[in-house]
């Protein structure tokens, strides 16, 4: 029978809002992580037999199918096809499975999965903001969900109330999102997995950028006590308990453990269980509770059998909400950091957050990991890999 592995994973040092990748289109970008593959793994690009990219703001230059330019923009023969993929910050999570169930039916033999986001010229919500082809979700949503809304802030500040998470335990779970994050960067957790990019400041000075900007060093309860709540007056979602605006890319080597050994790669990981799952539009970010469950249940593991978990941080309340709920081990999620640190580019997060999965999983013989994330619409990808 056919399975799917994960031959390689790479991406970019994520960049803070207006940061060190704010200036890189993201087709070029994206091409720098699609090559970044050939180079670490010999790989001949003309096998790929398709690029599957997410993007979760396709307007700007990130339209007119952004997978695809990356494809022309890294030099790969024009015989190798791209597709986007838009499952909110799910996208590139949602291209792993894509690329798995691609691999074991036959249709591919070799694919590449990964996604990109610039939020840095293209925010969160611009797709929505622009109002000339009309509003999202049309007027059968509308009228189904009366409290449905473009701003997840609101779903995680419902979220919190709702599960009685506190502000402190929110911005404690901020504080040590960045001193993980701090200390993997220090210990160099991160430096096999990140391909570094020369880029060229605002004065026109180059650099190579090859360290995740977004992580703060030396704050404490106090510093996030002070500030404001960011979407209800009396609210305790803040800056310091939610993950960033970011820029970033990353992508995953996907084929048969058969074809593997044909090309002399030997594998990282192989793709267990893949789920999606949906839950309710209006607080909209519990879907990893659901698809966390679906993906246990699938799988036949348990959650003790899990080594690490890649909660995606997109608020601390949901990472909190879901470990409520599960009763995980607080130790092995997001050991290394998350999104509250590490920062969030949208349509990237999933296979950036996988990146790093699979690189700790092989760095600590870790067998399982878990990974699941919260998307707009209600919605949540969950993924098992299995360490080979």
């Amino acid at each position: 029978m056919r399975d799917a592995v994960i031959v390689d994973a790479v991406r970019t040092a994520v960049g803070k809002r207006n940061g060190a990748l704010s200036r890189q289109h993201s087709a070029s970008l994206s091409g720098h992580v699609l090559n970044a593959l050939v180079s670490r793994t010999g790989l001949d690009a003309a096998l790929v037999d398709d690029v599957i990219w997410g993007c979760a703001g396709t307007v700007g230059m990130q339209t007119g199918c952004v997978g695809r330019a990356a494809v022309l923009a890294a030099g790969w023969p024009e015989s190798v096809p791209g597709v986007t993929v838009d499952r909110q910050c799910g996208s590139s999570q949602q291209t792993v499975h894509q690329a798995a169930a691609g691999v074991i039916s036959g249709q591919y033999d070799v694919a590449v999965a990964g996604g990109v986001e610039i939020m840095s010229r293209i925010p969160l919500g611009a797709t929505r903001l622009d109002g000339t082809f009309g509003e999202p979700f049309g007027p059968e949503v509308w009228s189904r969900y009366d409290g449905i809304r473009f701003n997840q802030g609101t779903g995680a500040q419902m979220i919190a109330d709702e599960s009685g998470i506190t502000r402190t335990e929110m911005d404690q779970h901020g504080l040590d999102s960045h001193a993980r994050a701090a200390r993997a960067i220090d210990e160099g957790r991160f430096k096999d997995q990140i391909a570094p990019i020369t880029v060229v400041d605002a004065d026109g000075n180059e650099k190579v950028f090859d360290t995740d900007e977004g992580v703060r060093r030396g704050s404490s309860l106090e510093t996030l006590a002070g500030l404001k709540p960011a979407f209800s007056e009396n609210g305790t979602v803040t800056a310091g308990n939610a993950s960033q605006v970011s820029d970033g890319t990353a992508a995953l080597l996907v084929t048969t453990s058969e074809i593997a050994r044909a090309q002399g790669w030997r594998p990282m990981a192989r793709i267990h269980t893949a789920v999606v799952a949906g839950t309710d539009p209006v607080t909209m970010l519990k879907g990893p509770i659901p698809a966390t469950a679906k993906a246990l249940k699938k799988s036949g593991l348990s959650l003790d059998d899990i080594g690490v978990f890649e909660i995606n941080e997109a608020f601390a309340s949901v990472t909190l909400a879901w470990l409520r709920e599960t009763g995980a081990d607080y130790a092995k999620m997001n050991p290394l950091g998350g999104a509250m640190a590490i920062g969030h580019p949208i349509g990237g997060s999933g296979a950036r957050i996988m990146t790093t999965m699979v690189h700790h999983m092989r760095d600590n013989g870790i067998r399982y990991g878990l990974q699941a994330m919260c998307e707009g619409g209600g919605m949540a990808n969950a993924t098992i890999l299995e360490l080979l």
